[in-house]
Order: structure tokens, then sequence, then C-alpha cells
């Protein structure tokens, strides 16, 4: 997978943008972060996960997935290194970011 696949694949989510956030390109929604670009090198990207779903991604992608470092690592922030990404997983794991990031009404109209 390549970094614009990626970001493809995060604009395609309803009400998604692009901007930046520290230097990294970054994928919002409500104005919240939900995935990034770039972090933490150009081989990688993030997306915000529930603990319980990255768990799950972590554990039947570990190649894929891994969490991010320290309390961001913690609290959901997932790494994704993208030569070894399959692109369901990374589709699945981008929809669960922004489900879990949307405001609850662009929630209840997407469903």
């Amino acid at each position: 997978m390549t970094a614009q696949e990626f970001r493809r694949m995060a604009l395609r989510l309803p009400q998604s943008v692009e901007s930046a956030h520290v230097g990294h390109p970054d994928f919002r929604v409500g104005g919240r972060v939900f995935a990034t670009l770039g972090y933490p090198s150009r081989a990688w990207a993030m997306v915000r996960l529930p603990s319980e779903h990255q768990e799950f991604f972590v554990r039947t992608q570990p190649a894929c997935f891994v969490p991010v470092k320290g309390a961001w690592g913690r609290g959901g922030a997932t790494n994704v290194k993208l030569r070894h990404a399959n692109r369901a997983a990374v589709a699945e794991a981008l929809k669960v970011a922004w489900e879990h990031t949307a405001p609850r009404k662009l929630l209840a109209q997407s469903r």
C-alpha cells in the first residue's frame, strides 16, 4: 500500500478532510483527527482506534499494525506499516477510526 492509497481511502469517508498536524498530513472528521500519514516516518501511517479494536488489528495483522509507543498507543493510536498493509484491513481500520471520531449526528446520518 502506498501513502496515496491510504490518503484516498481516508478521504472516501463521509465529510473527511485532509489537514496537517505537526508537519504531517492528517485526516479529520468534525475537526478531530482520526488518521495521519508520515508518522513516525514516511513509511508509516496512524489510525486512532478504540482499545479493543487496536488489540484485534495488532493481533490479527502484526506485520501491518503496531501500537504507537507510550501513552498515545495506550490510548488507541495505532501505526500502520504501509509496505506490509493489507488494503482490506486498512480500509476497515480507517472506518473504525472514523466512526470512533465522527460527531454523533454525522454518525447517525451515515448509517
